[in-house]
């Protein structure tokens, strides 16, 4: 696993409460009645685009509101969406999406497998990549503790888009530019593994994921 992933677990594990202990799930889902024309029923979006949200880290989805409402994460839908938002409200929805099942995806049959496997159990030593395994599991159930998100399932399309997002970080340092990119990860984790991924890599991880069960 990658040492700066570990010393953060570790450290979570000695310094955690449980902050979610007051939330109530009824109220989220409440408020997710709103969430449904973008993550569909339950959290199981229908639009590849739309991330699904059913059984996603407690954790994870509360930092990704919260990121969302500071502007941390940028997202023109998500910032309208989070703003009248209480601290409670983000807290209570996240526990009910948590709580929900996430239904089974399905990897195209035009992809490459045999790539994303690789990818997902294995990284690539060459170029520096790390092992999704370190950090989301051998099934994709992430690390809630550590807020390390759950990827199994998860629609390709949508898995794509956000590691693009995150090696835009490195493109835009290397050109000068200011294209969007996504920031929000621990320590740049995410961002150091992305900017030594191709295009090809990122499609065959993500398809991969789509199929993991």
């Amino acid at each position: 696993m990658n040492k700066l992933a570990s010393i953060f677990i570790i450290a979570i594990a000695f310094t955690s409460i449980n902050i979610f202990a007051s939330t109530d799930v009824a109220k989220g889902k409440a408020i997710a009645a709103a969430c449904v024309a973008c993550h569909g029923a339950q959290g199981n979006s229908v639009v590849a685009t739309f991330p699904k949200l059913a059984g996603q880290g407690e954790g994870y989805l509360l930092k990704q509101l919260q990121d969302f409402k500071s502007n941390v994460r940028q997202d023109t839908i998500m910032k309208g969406t989070v703003a009248s938002l209480t601290e409670a409200d983000m807290a209570n929805l996240a526990a009910y999406f948590s709580e929900q099942t996430i239904t089974q995806g399905v990897a195209s049959k035009s992809a490459n497998i045999a790539l994303g496997q690789r990818l997902y159990r294995g990284g690539n030593k060459d170029k520096g990549v790390t092992a999704c395994i370190a950090c989301h599991g051998p099934t994709g159930t992430g690390i809630p503790s550590a807020k390390f998100p759950a990827l199994a399932s998860q629609h390709a399309t949508y898995t794509t888009k956000q590691l693009i997002a995150f090696r835009q970080d490195a493109s835009n340092t290397q050109m000068d530019t200011n294209a969007p990119e996504r920031n929000n990860d621990y320590e740049g984790m995410m961002r150091n593994i992305t900017k030594y991924l191709s295009n090809k890599e990122i499609e065959a991880v993500s398809q991969y994921i789509a199929g993991l069960h």
